[in-house]
C-alpha cells in the first residue's frame, strides 16, 4: 500500500516542499532513495525503535521510502515523523483522511518523544504559501510556526500525540497568537540605555550620525574609555524594525537554530560581537550543510567586531563584498545559497598594542614604528568602507560622578527617525538605496553639493591634514547625514566641518 506525507527542506532562508512517499509490500529490506543523506539515512533506527515503543509494529515486509524530487540532498533528521507516520498509513495501522493536508517534521527519538528542529518558520511560510492546511510539528518549535497566521500550528510531544490528532481520537487544538500585537508589544525593548553612559558626548554624537546616515564607525581609544558600552548602545537608537525586516531576522535566526523553545518574532535589531579568534567561515556562513554565519545573524542590526587588529586578516578581509552587496552567495558544487547581510559595521581597536598612544595621561611604551604596524593589520580597503573614524578619550572623574542625567535613547532615536524618513523621500526613485551610506559615487555627486566657501574648506582640510583621497566621499556622505539631523535641505560649512573630524585614521602622520 502506498502513502504519501509531506515535509520541507530549506536552502538559505527558504522551504521547499519534500513529498514522502512509502510503499509497504512483499519481500523484505527497508530501502531509502531521493538522495537522502547520513542522518536521514539512520532514520531507519530511531523510526523502528519509536513505532515499537509505543505499542506499534514496524512491518516485517518490504518498505520503500522516496524523498522527491529525487535530485535535491536532503539533511538533518527532522524527517524521522513524517516518515514514521507515513509507514503506520502504508501498513494500514493508521487512518487518516487528513494525512496529506499537512507539512509535517520532526525528529524521534528512540521512545518516541520529538525533539526540535531548525528552520520552523521558513517551512511555515512554504507551507501557508502552497495551500497546506496546516503544519504539525515538536512543540518547542509550535511558538516560533505561529508566527504565520491561517495555518493550523498542532504542536506535539510524541509521535503518539501526532497519531491521536491524525486519527481524530484525541485532536489538538492549534496554536495561535497575535503576531502584530506581539511585535508592537516588545518592539524596542532594550536592556540597556544611553543614558547609562556618563560622558562622552562627542562620542554618542558620532554613534548618532553613524545610525541616522546607516554608517559603519570605528572607534580608537585605550582600554577602558567605554567602546564597548557604546557599541552596545547603538541598536537602541536605530529606528524600529519594521514588520518585514524582523521576519526576515527572525527566519536567519530559525535556520541557525537560534530561537529556542520560547521564540517570538525577533522585535529588536539583533547586535553581534564575535570573538576575534573566530573563522572566516563562522563570520560569513558555510559549512558541509551551509548555515548562516554572523554576518547574517547579524542582518538589520549591528555587527561589533571588538580589537580590530587582532582578527586574523583574512577574516576581515571576507567581509569587503558583503559590506558593498549588502548580501552573501555561498556556493558549493551543488548548490548555491544567498543570505541576507544588511548590517552596520561598529569596529573598536586600541591606538597601539599598549593602547596608550596619544593618551592624555598615560605614557606609551611601544617600540618605533610599533604603532603603525599595529594599524596596518587593517587593510586600506576595508577602512574605506567605514564612514566614521571616532577617537575615544577616558571619562574623567568629574564626568562619572556627575549628577547631571544623559539622553535616554528614545530621544536620541526621535531624531534619527527623523532623520531617516528624509533619506527615504530622497532615495524613492532609487532602488537599493535607502540611506546616506549606500550612496554610489554618482549620488553622492548629485546630491552632496556644496558651495563655494565648503569646497575651499575641504580642500584645505584635505591639505593640511593630509587625507587621503578616499576620504573625499566619506566626508560628502557623513556632511549630508549631519545636515538631515539639522533638518537642512543644504550642506552648510559647520556639517561639512563635523565631518572632517571624523576620519581621524586618514589623517598623515596619525600614528607617529
Amino acid at each position: 500500500m502506498l502513502a504519501k506525507t509531506y515535509g520541507s527542506a530549506v536552502y538559505g532562508v527558504n522551504a521547499y516542499t519534500i513529498t514522502v512517499e512509502v510503499n509497504v509490500s512483499q519481500g523484505t529490506k527497508f530501502f531509502m532513495v531521493g538522495l537522502p543523506d547520513s542522518a536521514v539515512k539512520e532514520s531507519q533506527q530511531r523510526v523502528e525503535s519509536a513505532i515499537r515503543h509505543i505499542g506499534f509494529k514496524m512491518p516485517r515486509l518490504k518498505i520503500i521510502v522516496n524523498l522527491a524530487p529525487a535530485d535535491i540532498k536532503k539533511e538533518g533528521s527532522a524527517y524521522d515523523l513524517p516518515i514514521a507516520l507515513g509507514i503506520l498509513q502504508a501498513s494500514g495501522q493508521l487512518t487518516s483522511a487528513s494525512l496529506e493536508e499537512y507539512i509535517i517534521m520532526g525528529e524521534l527519538s528512540l521512545d518516541g518523544i520529538l525533539r526540535p528542529i531548525k528552520g520552523a518558520l521558513p517551512i511555515a511560510i512554504e507551507a501557508r504559501k502552497k495551500g497546506f492546511r496546516g503544519f504539525i510539528l515538536p512543540n518547542e518549535n509550535a511558538k516560533e510556526a505561529a508566527i504565520v497566521d491561517t495555518l493550523e500550528i498542532i504542536g506535539v510531544e510524541t509521535l503518539q500525540d501526532a497519531i491521536d490528532h491524525l486519527s481524530g481520537d484525541h485532536p489538538i487544538t492549534p496554536l495561535t497568537c497575535d503576531t502584530r500585537e506581539m511585535f508592537r508589544q516588545e518592539q524596542g525593548l532594550y536592556g540597556v540605555d544611553f543614558s547609562d553612559v556618563q560622558g562622552q558626548e562627542n562620542i554618542k554624537r558620532a554613534m548618532e550620525i553613524a545610525a541616522a546616515g546607516g554608517h559603519n564607525v570605528i572607534m580608537i581609544g585605550p582600554p577602558g574609555a567605554g567602546k564597548t558600552m557604546l557599541a552596545k548602545r547603538l541598536p537602541t537608537i536605530l529606528p524600529p524594525l519594521s514588520l518585514h525586516e524582523a521576519l526576515e531576522t527572525t527566519k536567519i535566526h530559525s535556520v541557525a537554530g537560534r530561537l529556542g523553545s520560547q521564540a517570538n518574532l525577533i522585535s529588536t535589531r539583533p547586535f553581534r560581537s564575535p570573538h576575534h579568534t573566530i573563522s572566516d567561515v563562522a563570520l560569513v556562513g558555510g559549512g558541509g550543510i551551509p548555515q548562516p554565519g554572523e554576518i547574517s545573524l547579524a542582518n538589520n542590526g549591528v555587527l561589533f567586531l571588538d580589537e580590530l587588529p587582532e582578527f586574523k586578516r583574512t577574516v576581515l578581509e571576507v567581509m569587503r563584498q558583503p559590506l558593498e552587496e549588502r548580501r552573501i552567495t555561498i556556493s558549493r558544487a551543488k548548490v548555491s545559497i544567498e543570505y541576507p547581510a544588511n548590517f552596520m559595521l561598529v569596529a573598536s581597536m586600541n591606538p597601539c598594542p599598549c593602547g596608550y598612544y596619544n593618551h592624555p595621561e598615560k605614557e606609551c611604551v611601544c617600540p618605533p614604528g610599533g604603532v603603525q604596524r599595529y594599524l596596518n593589520k587593517v587593510s586600506g580597503p576595508l577602512l574605506d568602507r567605514i564612514d566614521l573614524h571616532v577617537e575615544v578619550t577616558p571619562v574623567s572623574f568629574e564626568q562619572m560622578t556627575a549628577e547631571r542625567k544623559a539622553e535616554h535613547s528614545e530621544t536620541i532615536r526621535a531624531r534619527v527617525v527623523q532623520a531617516r524618513e528624509r533619506q527615504n523621500i530622497r532615495f524613492q526613485d532609487h532602488p537599493h538605496v535607502y540611506n546616506n551610506a549606500m550612496m554610489t559615487s554618482n549620488l553622492v555627486k548629485d546630491i552632496c553639493k556644496i558651495n563655494e566657501a565648503g569646497k575651499i574648506l575641504l580642500k584645505t582640510a584635505m591639505e593640511r591634514l593630509g587625507l587621503s583621497a578616499r576620504a573625499y566621499d566619506r566626508i560628502l556622505k557623513v556632511s549630508r547625514t549631519i545636515a538631515d539631523l539639522a533638518e537642512s535641505e543644504e550642506i552648510r560649512i559647520e556639517h561639512l566641518a563635523e565631518a572632517i573630524q571624523y576620519r581621524s585614521l586618514d589623517r598623515e602622520g596619525w600614528a607617529g
